[in-house]
């Protein structure tokens, strides 16, 4: 198994931190990707982020109701070393791409 932290993500708009209202989630709890992680507040709005990735979770690097910056340290994923890599999956072609060349009719 290995550590893989992530960061707090960039939320867009120039925001520069985000305050954690609740962590839906404990260390020791696994989770899928995609699945609801924390709730945060910016300056403005509320959100909830998702997990990164499938693991379990060793440590949450904030606890609720303190603030953390855009890139910091987040949350820390214990997953299997096969996986510490990369996030998701880069989906196979099955079949050639094939172009298509339209024309634009002369009057």
């Amino acid at each position: 198994m290995a550590d893989k932290t992530f960061p707090l993500p960039d939320l867009g708009e120039g925001l520069i931190d985000a305050t954690v209202i609740e962590w839906l989630v404990k260390p020791g709890d696994r989770l899928e990707r995609n699945d609801p992680m924390v709730e945060v507040e910016t300056t403005k709005s509320a959100l909830e982020i998702p997990s990164p990735l499938s693991g379990i979770v060793k440590t949450l690097h904030a606890a609720d109701g303190e603030t953390i910056e855009v890139g910091k340290p987040f949350v820390t994923f214990e997953v299997p070393d096969e996986e510490a890599g990369i996030v998701g999956t880069v989906p196979k072609e099955s079949e050639p791409v094939r172009r298509v060349r339209l024309s634009i009719p002369e009057d």
